[in-house]
């Protein structure tokens, strides 16, 4: 993680007719210094780095979302690897010893959440000194959406996480970086709360993240997996489940995940309708939501495709679903120090009814209710079971078969080997986990 410095996002072409020297001075300045002094004091320069962030996170193959996604996925047995000449794929879909260090995909991911937090650092500590309040909560908002996501998604796959950027960094257990991204989340909520976003910056970065709900919803999230169960439900309950919060894509940014592996069926596809989940905990055969996220090629192999969010070039990705939120409800009721099966069931039947058109992205069960009375561990079994359904390639079905004490059998790995470029680097890098 040594020297990890963002050179690409600073936009010097809009600034290169103002660095030009005049006349025949001789007292020529740094260009390189001259433009990262005017980016990181100007707001829409800010704004520029802002939206890199976004780059790094949402586009192509090398980025975090796509590596998410296919790490969780080939992990718990969502995906399997349709050609077996992509190594680094076979190797997270064998798990065990076979993944190591040298895993390309595992080494990407790390380098882009660290990417991420470092640029998201200078543009949240740069925003602070701006004049334009309402446009600074805006950059200090959208930027800490991208390093929390940054700081949780590594805390999903290992076991200890850097304690920040920079030469022979320590590590703090991965709970401990869940709590980290809250309260970066807590910071920005606050700086919202006390100046609210202008509509100078909202113009300024691409549409489609609804920026305070996404503030609450990753704040649930990762409360919910940092066992701060109070806290999460607290925060589901603000996020308005009407709205809707989207990586968007278009003709020149294309979907990642369509781009790599739905377009070309030659990386990765669905295993089949059970979406990966054993005996017992499989979808009904009427559950509406197997449909949205797979489809049948009836002549050429594999049978079962991806559809749902990856389905097209332009189809946004949400940044956290509606049925997510009610799923930690359900969660944190039934997880309660006194345990609140009644309010759990209700919850975790508002997603077993939902009717896809009474979703704001269509997901929706469509199942009759659960009737009867239910133990806390038939219940949380339940949960589980919908949010594999529910959330299917969202990214966080390992983090949920830990948590749900699933057996190991029905994982490739627990927690991954940290990448030999970090090993290397710092002294500080922890052991690698058995499995």
């Amino acid at each position: 993680m040594k020297n990890i410095i963002n050179k690409t996002l600073i936009i010097a072409g809009l600034l290169s007719a103002a660095m030009m020297p005049v006349g025949c001075k001789k007292d020529f300045k740094d260009p390189n210094k001259a433009t990262q002094d005017e980016v990181f004091s100007s707001p829409r320069g800010l704004a520029g780095v802002a939206v890199g962030l976004q780059r790094v996170y949402t586009l192509g193959r090398a980025s975090t979302l796509y590596n998410l996604i296919t790490i969780n996925g080939l992990t718990t047995n969502e995906l399997f690897v349709v050609n077996t000449g992509n190594t680094s794929e076979v190797q997270l879909a064998t798990g065990s010893t076979a993944v190591d260090g040298n895993n390309t995909i595992l080494t990407t991911f790390w380098t882009t959440c660290n990417k991420v937090i470092y640029d998201a650092n200078l543009v949240i500590n740069n925003a602070k000194n701006l004049g334009d309040k309402n446009y600074a909560s805006g950059l200090i908002a959208y930027a800490s959406i991208f390093k929390a996501l940054s700081i949780g998604d590594m805390a999903q796959f290992w076991q200890k996480v850097p304690d920040g950027i920079g030469t022979n960094v320590s590590f703090i257990d991965r709970v401990d970086g869940f709590k980290k991204a809250i309260t970066v989340l807590d910071d920005a909520i606050a700086a919202v709360s006390a100046d609210p976003i202008s509509a100078a910056f909202t113009a300024n970065v691409p549409a489609g993240i609804d920026i305070s709900n996404t503030l609450l919803a990753l704040k649930a999230r990762f409360s919910l997996y940092a066992g701060l169960y109070p806290q999460a439900l607290a925060a589901a309950n603000m996020v308005d489940l009407s709205k809707k919060s989207t990586f968007n894509y278009d003709a020149s940014n294309l979907n990642p995940v369509f781009e790599v592996a739905t377009s070309t069926n030659n990386v990765v596809q669905p295993k089949d309708s059970t979406l990966g989940l054993v005996v017992g905990l499989q979808p009904d055969f009427a559950d509406k939501r197997v449909a949205f996220y797979t489809s049948i090629n009836p002549t050429i192999a594999p049978r079962h495709r991806i559809n749902g969010f990856f389905n097209a070039t332009t189809t946004p990705i949400p940044v956290y679903l509606p049925g997510e939120m009610t799923l930690i409800k359900a969660e944190c009721y039934a997880r309660a120090s006194t345990p609140d099966l009644a309010n759990a069931l209700i919850e975790l039947n508002k997603v077993i009814t939902k009717v896809p058109a009474n979703d704001p992205f269509g997901v929706g069960a469509q199942l009759p209710a659960a009737l009867g009375v239910f133990t806390q561990g038939q219940l949380l079994d339940s949960i589980y079971k919908h949010r594999s359904i529910e959330m299917f390639m969202s990214g966080q079905k390992l983090e949920d078969m830990r948590r749900f004490n699933r057996p190991n059998a029905e994982r490739r790995r627990n927690l991954m080997p940290y990448p030999l470029r970090e090993r290397d680097n710092n002294p500080n890098t922890p052991p690698d986990p058995p499995f």
